[in-house]
């Protein structure tokens, strides 16, 4: 009898790990992207906000830089060559960004109708 109860045990776990994962609900609230331009967009420097500055305002506004360094790193190289932003020193995401004034910002979500 005792040989019947092994192979019960181990399949249990088997059907257990053919569950499918669930999807992790998206977290809400505005995306990277749309946190940087703000931040860009509300600073009043002539010479744009450098990239130590960015993090503050984003730490200051509830944002985990150091867990994400790199999400912030892609998310401004991404806007530099979108032209949304605009690299007046440094090279890559290091350096000091602006908002590019070709390009203005979109209106927000959920305005007017």
């Amino acid at each position: 009898m005792a040989e019947e109860e092994a192979p019960t045990p181990a399949a249990a776990p088997a059907k257990a790990a053919k569950k499918k994962a669930t999807p992790k609900p998206k977290k809400a609230g505005p995306s990277l992207r749309d946190l940087i331009v703000e931040a860009v967009s509300a600073s009043k420097e002539r010479s744009g906000v450098s990239l130590a500055a960015l993090k503050k305002a984003l730490v200051a506004g509830g944002y985990d830089v150091e867990k994400n360094k790199t999400r912030v790193k892609v998310a401004i190289k991404a806007l530099v060559a979108k032209e949304t932003l605009v690299q007046t020193k440094g090279t890559g995401a290091s350096g000091s960004f602006k908002m590019n004034k070709k390009v203005e910002p979109k209106p927000a979500a959920g305005d007017g109708g």
